[in-house]
């Protein structure tokens, strides 16, 4: 049986895309290959992979790339998960499926450490919850 593949999309594949793919390949990487992308690389961001860890999931060794990369690649489902990620994506004409979901940025957090890392944990949660519900049918 072919995997399933997913592409996640944000604004600097920092955080809310390099979440849900990490989250995808621990939740069903035997059923789906998941990919994600920015409209602009950037570096993955500590807190994200502090919060994923939390899971047991490590994404230290993700890194933050391009949408370039995917363009003419066939997948099953593009998302992107935040909304300047959706007005900036082209469309993908591989893609059989295309969901927006839209998270606030946690990299925005303001206040102490613990503060800010409460956001990423909410993000986090949520974006599992959207991957739970629309992509694993959980």
């Amino acid at each position: 049986m072919d995997k399933q593949r997913v592409l996640f999309l944000c604004t600097h594949n920092s955080a809310r895309s390099q979440m849900a793919e990490g989250l995808l390949r621990a939740l069903a990487g035997d059923r789906f290959e998941a990919f994600s992308a920015g409209t602009e690389a950037t570096q993955v961001r500590p807190p994200a992979i502090r919060a994923m860890s939390e899971l047991g999931i490590d994404i230290s060794s993700q890194e933050s790339k391009t949408l370039d990369r995917y363009v003419g690649e066939q997948f099953n489902a593009v998302i992107p998960v935040c909304d300047a990620a959706n007005e900036a994506c082209p469309i993908f004409l591989g893609a059989k499926q295309r969901l927006h979901w839209s998270f606030p940025d946690p990299s925005q957090a303001r206040g102490t450490e613990d503060e800010q890392l409460a956001l990423y944990r909410t993000v986090r949660d949520d974006i599992r919850a959207r991957i739970e519900a629309e992509v694993l049918g959980t």
